[in-house]
C-alpha cells in the first residue's frame, strides 16, 4: 500500500522476526493503548517513507515506520501482524480498523459462516458423492462435519493408516469421530505403500511430495472401489486444507513463497476424475476450532493437539525407516504421557518431538560409551498456526522429560530444547 500510494519501501538490511516492542503515538488504530507494547514481526523489507497525507503512528528500534494511517482517506497500515495470538492488542487494532477507519459493522457470526460453507458444499457437490481424506485431526474432522451437514450419507470418510500415525492414533480417530458425527468411516491399511515411497529419501520437500503422492494413490484406489458400484456419476474429494497451508505452500498469490509443501495443497493430478472440496480453505486454525464448536463437535476433536498430515515422517530429520518410526513414536508417547499430568498441559498448543536421525553424539551410559541420537523437544504456543512461540516449560518438567526419554530409549543419549519462535522457524522441523 505504501509503495502504490507514493511512499518508499526498501530492504534495509535489518531483519525483525518474532516478538518486538513498538512505541505508538495514539491515532485511530492505537489511541488509548499502551505507549509501548509487544507485537509479532516478520520482515526484512520496511516502509522508509510514508505516503503523502499519512501520519506515522508507531515505530520500533529497528523500524522507523511500524504503522501509519490517514483517517481522511480511510486507510491505515501496520508492519507487524495484528491478526496473531502473539500480538496481544492485535484484535483491538483490527476492530478499530474495521469499525473506525473502514466504517464496517460487525454483523456476522460463526453461525453465518457455517451456514454459508454448508450451502457452498451443497451447491458444489449437487447430487454427487464425496469422500473425505480424514486424518482424525481437527481440520479434516471439521471439514467432514461441514460436508456431512450438507449432503448427509453421500459422504464417506476414509482414514488412511499410513504407518506414520502416533501410538493409538488409529483407534482413537475411529472412536471419537464416528461417535461424534455418525458418518461412515473406513480404515485402509496403506503402511507398505507409504514406507516404500519414502525409502531412500531424506530431503524434506521430496519427503512431503512422496507422502502427497501416496495419499492421492490411496484415495484414487478408494474412490475407484466405491465408484464401481455406488451408481453416482460424480465424485468429490474433501480435504481439510486451511489458509495457513495455502500460504506456506505458495498458493495465496503471485508473491507467496513456497515455505514447505503441504500434502493437501496444490490440486489433484489429471488422472483423478473428481474435484476437490475444501470448505476450510479460507480459515485459520482458531477459526476452524470455533466452527467445529458451532457444528457440535466435542472437545476431544476440536481441542486436540494438531498432528500434521505427513505424521511422524516429518519428525524424523533424515530417511524414514521402520526402526526410526518406532523410536520417534515411542518418544512421542512418552512426552504425551508426561504432559497429560501437567495442569492444562502446561499451556502447550503443540509438542513435536524431533529425531535427528542422521546425527549421533557421544555419551556415557552406565560404565560404557554410547553413540546415540539427539531428540529435540519443540513445545509451542499458538492459536492460528501462522505464528508460534516456544513454551516456557518449568525446568523440572524439562528434566523429567529428558530423564524418561534417555532412560527408556537406549538409542537416545541427548535431549535438547528448541527455543525458536515462528518466524523465523516453522513449528515442524521438516
Amino acid at each position: 500500500m505504501a509503495l502504490l500510494l507514493g511512499g518508499q519501501v526498501a530492504h534495509n538490511g535489518v531483519a525483525e522476526y518474532g516478538r518486538t516492542d513498538i512505541r505508538v503515538k495514539g491515532g485511530a488504530l492505537h489511541g488509548g493503548l499502551p505507549t509501548e507494547m509487544p507485537v509479532w514481526m516478520s520482515h526484512r523489507d520496511a516502509v522508509v517513507r510514508a505516503p503523502i497525507g499519512f501520519d506515522v503512528m508507531a515505530s520500533s528500534d529497528r523500524t522507523a515506520i511500524a504503522a501509519f494511517e490517514s483517517p481522511a482517506l480511510r486507510m491505515a497500515g501496520v508492519q507487524y501482524h495484528p491478526e496473531v495470538h502473539h500480538t496481544p492488542h492485535g484484535p483491538e487494532v483490527l476492530r478499530r480498523f474495521l469499525e473506525v477507519v473502514a466504517d464496517c459493522a460487525p454483523n456476522w457470526s460463526m453461525g453465518d459462516v457455517a451456514g454459508e460453507l454448508i450451502d457452498d458444499v451443497r451447491d458444489k457437490v449437487g447430487d454427487g458423492r464425496a469422500i473425505c481424506a480424514l486424518s482424525g485431526g481437527v481440520d479434516s474432522a471439521v471439514a467432514a462435519a461441514v460436508v456431512h451437514a450438507a449432503i448427509g450419507d453421500r459422504l464417506s470418510c476414509v482414514l488412511v493408516d499410513n504407518g506414520l500415525l502416533r501410538e493409538g492414533e488409529r483407534e482413537q480417530v475411529v472412536r471419537d469421530f464416528e461417535g461424534a458425527t455418525g458418518a461412515v468411516l473406513t480404515v485402509r491399511n496403506e503402511q507398505k505403500r507409504f514406507l516404500d515411497s519414502l525409502a531412500g529419501i531424506s530431503e524434506p520437500e521430496l519427503k512431503r511430495k512422496a507422502i502427497g503422492r501416496s495419499f492421492i494413490e490411496s484415495f484414487t484406489d478408494a474412490v475407484s472401489e466405491m465408484a464401481a458400484d455406488d451408481g453416482f456419476d460424480r465424485h468429490f474429494l474433501v480435504q481439510g486444507t486451511l489458509y495457513s497451508d495455502v500460504i506456506e505452500s505458495g498458493g495465496s498469490g503471485n508473491t507467496a513463497a513456497n515455505i514447505k509443501s503441504h500434502h493437501n495443497v496444490g490440486g489433484l493430478p489429471e488422472e483423478m476424475r473428481f474435484s476437490l472440496v475444501e470448505p476450510l480453505r479460507q480459515l485459520f486454525k482458531d477459526e476452524v476450532r470455533r466452527l467445529g464448536a458451532e457444528l457440535g463437535l466435542p472437545k476431544s476433536i476440536i481441542g486436540r493437539q494438531p498432528f500434521p498430515g505427513p505424521g511422524l515422517a516429518i519428525r524424523i530429520v533424515g530417511e524414514v525407516t521402520q526402526q526410526r518410526l518406532e523410536l520417534v513414536r515411542k518418544a512421542d508417547a512418552i512426552v504425551r504421557e508426561v504432559m497429560a499430568k501437567e495442569p492444562a498441559d502446561a499451556d502447550v498448543w503443540q509438542f513435536p518431538v524431533v529425531l535427528l536421525a542422521e546425527v549421533r553424539s557421544v555419551g556415557v551410559m552406565g560404565d560404557g560409551r554410547s553413540y546415540g541420537h539427539p531428540l529435540v523437544l519443540r513445545p509451542v504456543t499458538s492459536e492460528d498456526a501462522m505464528t508460534a512461540d516456544w513454551t516456557r516449560l518449568p525446568h523440572e518438567l524439562i528434566a523429567a522429560l529428558s530423564n524418561r526419554l534417555t532412560n527408556e530409549l537406549p538409542e537416545v543419549n541427548r535431549v535438547v530444547l528448541d527455543v525458536t519462535s515462528k518466524p523465523p522457524a516453522t513449528i515442524e522441523w521438516e
